[in-house]
């Protein structure tokens, strides 16, 4: 399945209306990201659209936007510079956080590097950053246009091209690019930091990675982007480098959770918690512990399909707790037990019809539960293994009436 792309829109710095893009996983989302494009590019570059796709099958949702005058964003590009790039990103984090949940992974790309390394200690959700093909400073990017240099110093704006379109590029971007101070920032950053880089970028050059790095403070990590180019145009190329940024963020979102600071810390042991997660019409996030599970519905009914139905989840259950039982059981008599599966059909049938239903009226619930048993066994205590699948918990719980107490959330 595709994963859902919600397009938006939010006002940037220069009160311009910024066009975004938020992928979104099939299932739960596990944190959200935020990704800044190449200096003139846009949200659709082959490297950003490639990233965001593949890092939303991790699980991730990613919000990735034209900055001020670029792409489908309105407001004029030639007032623009480093600095309301930076200011965009920031109002970008808040889009998500007023909207969504605030972003806990910041990705750069080439410029949009340096920009989430100077923007992430405005945004304090973030608890990882990582940079491709960044430069390490931001005055890197006036070697795009050294042969007007002259040019825009003396008359205050000139003509540039850039990626075979013309840009207008003003003074005051040099003048702002040049006051930057990334390695302060940098060495600043106070987050986990992955660097990503080709080694043989002809355009933004490897000795970038090795300033960025030296600079920044641990954690810290590098990814070499063997074979690359600087656009990451090759596909295989920004899908490792997705996978190399899900993997390794991971480890520090999931070290947020563990520690309460993460946007989907772990329920009580015992607890579920299910919540809607907003896509579709009954698409619901679970929490068990800290595992986390999708529900929804199949298409036919109006659902996405994205994981299983509520009923889906009781055959599950009944399944799983059948397999554990004989295991228990088998491991006790030392029994030579090689594999249990179980297979659960679940129907809605009319107790008339029903030869398992004496004494019941109307329709009724009717689990059919096969049991695959591997291993030397005899007969006999095959049979008894039957037998003890319904000593199953689950299965005693489905069989006997239950209780269930609904109260609103949050009056005891």
């Amino acid at each position: 399945m595709t994963a859902p792309t919600n397009r938006i829109t939010f006002a940037g710095s220069q009160n311009a209306a910024l066009a975004a893009r938020l992928d979104l996983p099939d299932g739960p989302v596990r944190a959200y990201a935020l990704f800044a494009h190449c200096f003139t590019c846009s949200k659709d570059i082959f490297a950003a659209s490639r990233i965001a796709a593949a890092l939303a099958a991790h699980g991730y949702g990613v919000l990735r936007f034209d900055f001020t005058g670029l792409g489908a964003s309105e407001g004029e590009f030639a007032n623009t510079n480093f600095s309301s790039n930076v200011a965009d990103l920031v109002l970008a984090a808040r889009w998500l956080r007023d909207n969504r949940k605030a972003p806990a992974l910041l990705i750069g790309h080439s410029l949009g590097g340096a920009a989430v390394l100077a923007a992430a200690g405005d945004i304090p959700e973030v608890k990882a950053v990582a940079a491709i093909g960044a430069p390490a400073d931001a005055a890197h990017v006036v070697e795009n246009f050294h042969a007007q240099l002259d040019e825009i110093e003396a008359t205050g704006a000139a003509q540039v091209t850039l990626a075979g379109r013309q840009f207008t590029i003003r003074k005051q971007f040099l003048d702002d690019v040049r006051g930057q101070s990334l390695s302060d920032r940098i060495a600043n950053l106070k987050r986990a930091l992955l660097v990503l880089h080709a080694p043989l970028d002809a355009t933004v050059g490897i000795e970038n990675a090795g300033r960025i790095f030296a600079a920044a403070k641990h954690p810290k990590s590098f990814v070499s982007l063997h074979g690359a180019d600087h656009l990451l145009s090759n596909r295989r190329d920004a899908v490792f480098a997705a996978d190399m940024i899900a993997v390794w963020a991971a480890r520090f979102l999931d070290e947020a959770a563990e520690t309460g600071m993460g946007e989907e810390a772990g329920v009580p042991a015992g607890t579920v918690r299910v919540a809607e997660t907003g896509q579709g019409r009954f698409q619901q996030a679970a929490l068990a512990g800290r595992h986390r599970l999708t529900a929804d519905e199949p298409a036919d009914v109006g659902g996405m399909d994205s994981g299983p139905s509520p009923y889906d989840f009781l055959a599950i259950a009944l399944g799983a707790c059948t397999s554990m039982t004989l295991r228990l059981y088998a491991e006790r008599k030392k029994l030579p037990l090689e594999n249990v599966s179980v297979e659960i059909r679940h129907d809605r049938v009319h107790a008339n019809d029903c030869a398992e239903c004496e004494g019941r009226e109307g329709r009724v619930d009717r689990f059919e539960r096969a049991i695959a048993i591997a291993g030397d066994l005899t007969h006999e205590q095959r049979t008894r293994l039957l037998e003890i699948a319904d000593m199953c918990p689950v299965h005693r719980t489905l069989e006997q009436s239950s209780i269930i107490v609904t109260r609103e959330a949050g009056h005891e």
